[in-house]
């Protein structure tokens, strides 16, 4: 009996006529026959046919359509002789010249039947199986294969009633099969039904079976006819079991159904057939997160989470609406690095050189930095410290957390939490709602890859509070080293250990960080930069990477340190040097304009030739202008920016003894002026001042810029001088600048900021800075040569001041001003 569904296709090609012809040319094999073919004698050399998609069967006929020209050459001279070939699979489908090693060694030796010739031009052959050979060597390779062959011996083991039996079984089963599939001709029953011969019965029934190339391979190689029919026996029941369901699901479905349910008709159906044949994709999903499981480390915690939910993932039908849901859930558990570090470079000359190269300056930093890295080296296993860098803008904050990350050998992760006002965004969104993910730091550590990166978290200052919670809380057990080794994700909802974790944040100001907050990170100040750091900053870092970003050589442009102490001093006025990087640039573009016009080949910029560049100069020292006259005098300031001076104002003028105080200063200035106030009041007659000019003459206190706000203690000396000036008419020295807050009993009190004031009054011009006593400490930590040229006066009271800062004349007498301009007769 020859294959119905393998010459499908050749009815397909050829006429009817034509079919037909060839079909009644095949014979019907008695057991008699087909024990004749088999047993055939084989010869010693065959030329062998390899196959790309089936497997040939003693006795069993099939066409194959013949492509590759070493298969061509051979068909052809076996044609011509004694239509005798040899006939093996490759392992694999795909490829296209396989070699002798990609061939199974055991085949079934062929008779071509008939050669056609196809409409299309192409060729093919059929054949027919006679007996089982295997391989012993290959003798020739081109312009095909020729092996040196033995026969593979088959073994008839059982016989009689077990044989009829099982006989019966077979195509009972065979036959129930043609019936329920629709894909199936119905004449394969009849066929089926009447076909004698056992052996061939199993091996038409194995050439037509559903399974892979390698198990057709495996039925052709087993050698005992039991263990062949078991297997296929096997096989044929899980087809019935997969047919049985399928008409099941089928009876289950209404006749008229629409799209929808067609579509979803198909999908049970398909999974169905894929689960009998173990070819399920979701299963086969679920298997390969189970094999990326198995290679990595988990803590045992999270092992059980995740075989808990692998197993619920696999009973979770496609189509359910939390199935996507545990899939991503448990893809975040595979994905992070629980169990994987990176290793610390230890090497603390090293980390000191990558931070120089880095940085210049900011020595504090980088003490604390290779200290860490000292005490890991040491101890080998430590808990990371939580640092916060604050300081104005553009010191180096986030560029510096890099270097850490670079010396230390971590991987670098940032974030700004700037403006974060959602809590789920640091501890995670629960997974019930939609669209739910990890928070930040989970996200971060996944990035990372390592569960010991360097995270900065910046802007920590400006994080938001509303409805939605408070993002500086959930921030709490995050920034705790005593409490992160078991941090809580809502998604994840296991502990994640952030004890490794160097976290590192930014920010200007403290003011408005929690205090609680604040007492769980190491804060360290960075301060702004002294003129000579500036210029050693742009020299080293910031003219080279201007050039590299405008397209310019080192041989292109040249600019003189004079050039950049006056872009410094002139058109910038700063704590850091953003702005001072953005004027470098304006100069580098300036002369890339000028060679890409080709007007010049390379350029040098002197301090002449800035204003040609930058415009005309921006910042100019106001000290000597605005100290010209009395009741002016110059305190000194901090802002989240940096340091600046800060001009006090008085005037008199006829009145009743009011105080007026403008320039948007706070409650705190406030009360310092009227502190201020009193104390004069109390010092009039030791300072020559009348009594009238306290009850008929009103003080109005100003402070410039206007619409900038203004409060806190420190500009209390400066507030005391100004109200000396008008009322003794003589003028505050215009190179003195003070900071300090005061008290009502004449003390002076020290104040913060110090460095960042000493900074401002260098840059204003000022020569002699007054202090409180208190803090003569942190003048002693600032570089020797920021203060060179600064001359410090420290006051423990107020009673010295006036004679620190006033000019020894008065421009007027205040005794005479004062009475001249009241109505009253002046006192005797």
């Amino acid at each position: 009996m020859h294959n119905y569904f393998g010459l499908k296709f050749l009815k397909e090609k050829l006429s009817d006529e034509e079919f037909d012809d060839f079909e009644q040319a095949i014979p019907l094999l008695s057991e008699e026959e087909e024990k004749k073919i088999t047993e055939s004698e084989i010869p010693e050399e065959l030329p062998i046919l390899p196959l790309k998609n089936t497997v040939l069967y003693p006795g069993v006929v099939i066409p194959i359509t013949v492509g590759r020209d070493r298969s061509l050459e051979l068909v052809k001279k076996a044609y011509e002789a004694d239509k005798t070939i040899g006939i093996v699979t490759q392992r694999k489908k795909d490829q296209e010249d396989p070699g002798p090693k990609e061939l199974y060694h055991v085949g079934t030796v062929a008779q071509i039947l008939k050669l056609i010739k196809m409409p299309d031009g192409s060729k093919s052959i059929v054949i027919q199986g006679k007996s089982v050979f295997e391989i012993e060597s290959f003798i020739q390779h081109d312009p095909y294969y020729v092996a040196r062959v033995k026969p593979y011996i088959y073994q008839q083991d059982i016989s009689g009633v077990e044989l009829d039996a099982a006989l019966r079984s077979v195509k009972e089963t065979a036959t129930q099969i043609v019936n329920l599939s629709p894909n199936i001709p119905s004449e394969a029953a009849i066929a089926i039904n009447n076909i004698n011969s056992p052996t061939f019965l199993l091996n038409f029934i194995s050439s037509n079976l559903n399974v892979s190339l390698d198990e057709k391979q495996h039925l052709l190689e087993i050698k005992t006819f039991s263990q062949k029919m078991e297997k296929v026996m096997g096989y044929l029941k899980k087809e019935m079991q997969v047919l049985n369901l399928s008409e099941e699901i089928r009876s289950k479905v209404k006749t008229d159904i629409d799209k929808q349910q067609k579509d979803f008709y198909l999908r049970q159906q398909l999974k169905a057939i894929q689960e009998e044949l173990g070819e399920d994709s979701e299963l086969e999903d679920v298997q390969k997160l189970r094999k990326r499981a198995k290679e990595k480390d988990f803590p045992e915690h999270v092992m059980k989470v995740l075989d808990k939910e692998l197993d619920r993932l696999e009973r979770t039908p496609a189509n359910a609406p939390n199935h996507g849901v545990i899939f991503n859930y448990v893809e975040w558990l595979i994905d992070l690095p629980w169990k994987n570090f990176s290793v610390d470079k230890l090497d603390l000359n090293a980390a000191r050189k990558i931070l120089d190269e880095d940085h210049y300056g900011l020595e504090k930093v980088k003490k604390r930095i290779v200290e860490y890295l000292a005490v890991l080296k040491l101890k080998k296993d430590m808990k990371a410290p939580i640092l916060c860098f604050h300081g104005p803008p553009g010191v180096g904050k986030t560029s510096l957390g890099k270097s850490i990350a670079r010396a230390m050998g971590r991987e670098f992760q940032r974030f700004s939490v700037g403006g974060l006002q959602d809590e789920a965004e640091i501890r995670g969104h629960r997974r019930t709602y939609i669209g739910a993910l990890p928070g930040r730091i989970i996200q971060s550590i996944k990035k990372a890859g390592t569960s010991n990166p360097l995270v900065m978290l910046d802007e920590i200052d400006k994080v938001g509070m509303n409805f939605r919670g408070d993002p500086t809380s959930a921030l709490l057990e995050v920034l705790d080293p005593e409490q992160n080794h078991t941090f809580y994700d809502n998604y994840l909802e296991v502990e994640y250990d952030l004890s490794k974790v160097l976290f590192i944040a930014t920010a200007n100001s403290l003011d408005t960080i929690p205090a609680a907050l604040r007492d769980r990170m190491e804060m360290i100040y960075l301060s702004g930069y002294t003129l000579e750091e500036k210029l050693q900053i742009a020299k080293k870092y910031l003219v080279p990477k201007q050039l590299v970003e405008n397209g310019l050589k080192k041989s292109q442009l040249r600019i003189s340190d004079k050039t950049l102490v006056k872009v410094i001093d002139g058109y910038t006025r700063e704590s850091g040097v953003r702005n001072l990087e953005r004027e470098i640039g304006s100069l580098a573009r300036g002369v890339a304009t000028k060679i890409a016009s080709e007007e010049i080949t390379k350029g040098s910029i002197g301090h002449k030739d800035v204003e040609t560049y930058l415009g005309k100069r921006k910042f100019f020292s106001e000290i000597a202008e605005r100290t010209t006259v009395p009741g002016v005098s110059t305190g000194l300031a901090w802002t989240p920016y940096g340091g600046d001076i800060l001009f006090i104002e008085a005037n008199v003028s006829r009145g009743s003894g009011k105080l007026n105080i403008t320039g948007q200063l706070g409650d705190v200035m406030k009360e310092s002026a009227m502190l201020a106030l009193s104390y004069l009041k109390s010092r009039s007659t030791d300072l020559g001042i009348p009594s009238s000019a306290f009850t008929h003459w009103d003080l109005h206190i100003h402070v410039p810029a206007g619409s900038v706000p203004k409060d806190g203690p420190s500009a209390g000396l400066a507030l005391l001088a100004a109200m000396a000036s008008i009322f003794t008419q003589r003028k505050v020295k215009s190179t003195v600048a003070m900071t300090g807050e005061i008290t009502l009993r004449g003390s002076v009190l020290p104040v913060g900021g110090i460095k960042e004031k000493v900074l401002a009054a260098g840059r204003a011009g000022i020569k002699t800075i007054i202090l409180p006593t208190r803090n003569e400490k942190d003048v002693d930590e600032i570089e020797k040569e920021v203060i060179k040229g600064l001359t410090f006066s420290y006051l423990d009271r107020m009673d010295p001041l006036l004679d620190l800062i006033l000019e020894k004349k008065s421009v007027t007498d205040p005794v005479r001003k004062f009475a001249a301009e009241k109505k009253d007769t002046p006192e005797a």
